[in-house]
Order: structure tokens, then sequence, then C-alpha cells
């Protein structure tokens, strides 16, 4: 198993996080092709629990070995059961592990959450979730008959391993992957037929798909500022038999922009789901933790108000702006929605922190203005 110490030492020596790790990781198996698929699996495990927990054993991590380090990363992470025979010995005695140097910031956190409970939560990968749209018995037989564990986190909520290999077993127009939290957003949408909706911010369409299949009769509008993205939205809409919404390639940040491929329309409501640091959603990526700049928390705040800000202008009087994040932080969530209605005059009619932890999902922060 030497060579295996070897390739995750040039791993973790060589990545920065400029490209998420599993991209990097990706890459890396490509330009070692000797590597076979165990072997590639244990790597990723020994990255991934690395970057997890490596700051939480300090001081006392410094004065062993990288793959000791590594080992005893794979055991705080429960991933022991993938260590080579005989790697680092397999024997770590006396571990000490401190969870709160995981993020050595300053930085407050929404209510509804707990810092200690959130920094051991990156120890473990999340689940994956599914959202089924159409043939729930289907759906079950299937997993069923391919021995596939799950649990049911609502009526349409399925909660499984991570990992688990459903692509090639489920028809793919019968459910969505989308984390537990996120499907949860949808309890604040409340759509009505024929109503006219604004996704903003909408990436490749999570938060739109929930909301035409809470009701197909809304007529929808989305943007992003990339065109692949976009383009990847309109393919999922095909996808799932919904018509096309309209779409616009534009910075919602830019109010010129924004003008310009608005007009004078209106919506009855808007969603919002902000650039943010993604901080409800380290576990799954904990190298994002790993390399992540404090001072980036401003800047993004900052951003989301001025999104926030540019589009409810857009709003009908009456209608609601849903801003969402995916973070934990309450600079870019309480204080955000509080610089809103300051400077916007929407009322904040609820706000809450959806805490995902004891799902072993993500976490995120959702709240509905209103324009009087």
């Amino acid at each position: 198993m030497r060579y295996i110490g070897q390739h995750i030492k040039a791993i973790i020596d060589q990545y920065r996080g400029e490209v998420p790790l599993a991209h990097y990781l990706k890459n890396y198996f490509r330009q070692h092709p000797i590597l076979g698929s165990r072997d590639r699996k244990i790597l990723s495990a020994m990255a991934y629990s690395w970057y997890r927990c490596f700051r939480g054993i300090g001081n006392w991590g410094l004065g062993i070995g990288m793959e000791e380090q590594v080992s005893v990363c794979m055991r705080l992470c429960r991933n022991e059961q993938l260590l080579p025979p005989g790697f680092a010995g397999n024997e770590t005695v006396g571990i000490s592990f401190d969870a709160n140097a995981l993020f050595p910031f300053e930085v407050e956190l929404s209510g509804g959450i707990d810092k200690e409970e959130w920094l051991k939560s990156m120890l473990v990968q999340p689940n994956l979730f599914i959202r089924i749209r159409k043939d729930k018995g289907k759906v079950m037989s299937l997993l069923n008959t391919k021995e596939i564990p799950y649990t049911f986190v609502t009526d349409n909520c399925l909660s499984l391993p991570n990992g688990a290999k459903i692509d090639s077993i489920l028809p793919e127009d019968t459910y969505v992957v989308q984390d537990a939290s996120s499907q949860q957003t949808g309890m604040f949408f409340n759509p009505k037929k024929n109503e006219l909706w604004y996704d903003c911010c909408s990436g490749a369409g999570g938060k739109s798909l929930l909301l035409k299949d809470l009701e197909p009769g809304v007529r929808l509008t989305v943007s992003d500022r990339r065109e692949s993205i976009i383009h990847n939205l309109q393919a999922r809409f095909k996808l799932y038999r919904h018509i096309l919404p309209v779409a616009h390639v534009t910075d919602v940040a830019d109010s010129a922009k924004l003008e310009k491929a608005l007009g004078g329309k209106l919506f009855d409501h808007i969603i919002c789901d902000a650039p943010c640091s993604g901080s409800g959603t380290w576990a799954r990526t904990p190298e994002q933790l790993y390399f992540f700049d404090a001072e980036t928390i401003g800047t993004f705040a900052a951003l989301q108000q001025t999104i926030a800000v540019n589009v409810s202008r857009y709003l009908k009087p009456g209608g609601r702006l849903i801003y969402i994040t995916c973070s934990v932080f309450k600079k870019e969530n309480e204080d955000v929605v509080d610089s809103i209605v300051g400077i916007s005059g929407l009322q904040l009619v609820r706000r809450q922190l959806i805490n995902g932890i004891q799902l072993q999902a993500d976490s995120m922060f959702v709240a509905v203005l209103e324009k009087n």
C-alpha cells in the first residue's frame, strides 16, 4: 500500500482549492490510470477525510507523519474500514481533536443552529436526497428490488446512502436529486395558477423545477449570468415536460442590465436564491471550509443586498420576495434581510433557518418579504 501513501501525499500537497475537490480528483485519476476503482475510492475517502478534520487535530497532528494524519482523519470520519491493511500501522493513540479549530473565525451564526453541532457535522458526508415527482410506488419497488435502503423524510422526499447508484435504476423523469432542506424551501412558495414568478438567480433550476412541480400553471421567468447554466436549466425543463420559462442571461446585480432584460415587467412573486458562502453545504464540500477566507462573507453580503434590492423593484404591490441562501452566517442571512427591509421598504413576513444537521442534510435560510 506504499503507493497509496505516495498518492494521497501528492494530492494534499498539490491541491489548493481552486476547483472543487471532486473535479480535482477526477482529473488526478485521469492522469494516473494505473489507479484502479478501489484505489480511487480509498484515495477519495482519504482526501475528503483530511480536509474535513485535519485542522481539528492541530499541533498534535503536526507531530506525526502524513500517513498517520490521514489514518487519524479517516477514523474521525468513520472511514476506517477503507484503510488499507498496515497503512500507517492502523493504530492511533491519544488523538486530540478540537472541532472549534476547524473554523477559527469570530463569525456569528444564524439563530436556530448551534456552532459546535454545525462543526461536528462536518465530519460526516451528508445523505443523498431525492424528490419523487411521480410514480412513487414504482420508485419504491425499483429501490427495493435493488436492495437500496431509503427512508421517507416527507411524503415525496427520500433519504438514501450517499453514492447510491440510482441513476441506472430509476426512470430519470420520476425524481429530482435535491437536498432535503432545499426541498423544504418550497413550503414558502404557495404558488397559484397563472401567477407571474421570477427566479432571478436560477442556476440549473432546482427551485424553479420545485415551483413548477408544485403548480405547473405558474408563468415563469428565469435568469442567470451564465449562458451554459441556462441551457442546463432548459434541458431539465424538457426532461420533466414543463413549458420552457422565459430566460435571460444577465447580471441581476447590475440594475441597468436588469432593466434591459426585464423592461417594465412586474411579477407576483420573486425567488432570490442568492450567491453565498455555501457554509450550510460544507459537509458535502469540506475543502470550502478548509480554504475559507472570512473576508468573503462581507463581499457576499453586499452582493446579496444589491441583488435583492434590485429585483424587489419588479414586484407587484402585494408581491413577495423569497430570499434564500445555503449559508448559516447571520451576516448573509438576518443582517441582509434587515438591510433589504431598510432600503426597499419591503415588510418581513417570516424568516427561518432550516437546520438539516439531524437529517444529515444541508442547512438553508429562507425569508419572505412583502411589498405593500
